[in-house]
């Protein structure tokens, strides 16, 4: 009887999940073991802010129950691979166990970047990514804190920062650039949420970097020094600059490593059965022209588990990433971006259109070719359908022709119609073009609602 080939996975994030549950799909006889050292099951990392905000239980950011690994024949080990052995195909654990595999999938996600700032390490001084980061942040937070601050002005600085502002913890932003995730976005979506982050009474420092975190005589943070030589007072620090590659334990190793784990188009490292998908694979040459070599995008992330899974079943299928999507939240203001939207761009060879509804709560951009050709959409604070996107995008339609038939993206007519009408406006009136503008909706009858 031949052996059961064993694909075990490092990982139990949305990419080695996916990678295991399709692998399943697509063969009923081969072991999968599912390895984490953070949690024994699968959880959503997105949620994280809302158990701390007393909004779910941390089960219930579990989507699957626990009998559903067991159904599956999905091995899990709760366990810190602390080495691998590639040339025996072997992991030692913390715990000093050892387990052997047929092929090996590496997907440990991210940490928390540091950049060696005195005091980075003082306790009351953390990231959030984790479940342990999570129950640190309970556990710190709970009493005693009168301010905080937040280094770094990305997705994970903002969540963290409407966590502390829930709990009524004062917070103060230091942002080292001149708009708030002005590296991602156009100015004048930097300069909304900018807006919007200030009007939730939150200190939003730009221009302001971090120079030093101090430690009081008991060894935990009681300040921090700016870039500009200000003390500010504070008993937690949330270190939210950006997010690296979590492959520390394989550096001495064999494996090609630079930023993250080197890979090609199928995923394969330098070394044969050894894969690595998500947050700490790091491609040979970009996916796509408008792709970067690591991709650190939970979507993506799920992409790579799918994709890889055909491969381990014996099809070779090198990965297509199609149109980038993200979406994210900014408090209150839900955010999308389809395609391509630099934070800048040569007025030479693009035309951009650009609309903000009069609260300075919602704003749509399109990027346009010179001949009209649709390159990508940022919208702030109603919902588009990624479908219409996905299609309109991949099939190069014209602006003219994307905001003619914009009601088709709307995810909720009845009550954002409003905007789209008043898109279609704004565009006429920026193009000299002669869209239909849409109907009025039934609830806007109702209302009375004027356009």
């Amino acid at each position: 009887m031949s052996k059961t080939r064993h694909v075990v996975i490092i990982g139990n994030g949305i990419s080695g999940v996916t990678c295991a549950r399709q692998l399943r799909k697509l063969d009923d006889q081969i072991r999968i073991t599912l390895i984490s050292g953070e949690s024994k099951y699968f959880f959503s990392r997105t949620a994280l802010m809302y158990v701390y905000m007393g909004h779910m239980k941390f089960e219930h950011t579990q989507p699957y129950e626990p009998w559903f690994w067991d159904k599956n024949r999905i091995e899990l080990r709760q366990d810190w691979v602390k080495e691998v052995d590639f040339e025996n195909k072997k992991l030692m654990f913390q715990s000093t166990n050892e387990l052997s595999y047929d092929e090996l999938v590496i997907a440990t996600g991210s940490k928390p970047n540091k950049f060696g700032w005195p005091g980075q390490d003082l306790l009351g001084v953390q990231g959030l990514y984790s479940k342990q980061d999570l129950e640190s942040m309970e556990d710190l937070t709970k009493d005693g804190v009168e301010r905080a601050v937040i280094v770094g002005g990305g997705l994970i600085g903002i969540e963290m920062a409407e966590m502390l502002a829930y709990r009524k913890i004062p917070v103060t932003f230091l942002v080292r650039e001149e708009g708030f995730w002005n590296n991602v976005l156009p100015k004048e979506e930097s300069d909304l949420v900018g807006r919007h982050v200030k009007a939730h009474h939150i200190d939003l420092r730009l221009e302001t970097g971090l120079k030093e975190i101090v430690a009081d005589q008991h060894g935990r943070v009681k300040s921090v020094i700016t870039s500009s030589g200000e003390e500010i007072y504070c008993q937690f620090v949330g270190l939210t600059a950006g997010v690296t590659p979590n492959i520390d334990f394989l550096r001495e190793s064999k494996l090609e490593v630079n930023r993250g784990v080197k890979v090609d188009s199928l995923f394969q490292t330098n070394i044969p059965n050894v894969y690595a998908i998500g947050d700490c694979a790091e491609f040979h040459q970009a996916p796509a022209p408008d792709r970067k070599v690591v991709e650190q995008v939970w979507y993506t992330g799920r992409m790579h588990g799918e994709t890889l899974a055909y491969t381990l079943h014996g099809k070779p299928t090198p990965y297509q990433p199609g149109v980038w999507f993200n979406s994210a939240k900014f408090l209150d203001i839900e955010y999308q971006t389809y395609g391509t939207v630099p934070p800048q761009w040569s007025t030479e060879e693009f035309d951009s259109f650009y609309w903000e509804h009069s609260s300075g709560k919602v704003a749509f951009r399109m990027l346009l070719l010179k001949d009209g050709t649709i390159q990508g959409v940022n919208n702030f604070g109603f919902r588009l359908k990624h479908e219409f996107f996905d299609k309109v995008i991949k099939g190069r339609w014209k602006g003219e022709q994307v905001i003619a038939q914009l009601e088709k993206a709307n995810f909720d007519p009845e009550f954002f119609a409003p905007y789209i009408q008043e898109i279609q406006k704004a565009y006429n009136a920026q193009f000299g073009t002669d869209i239909k503008i849409g109907k009025r909706s039934f609830i806007q009858k109702l209302l009375g609602a004027s356009i």
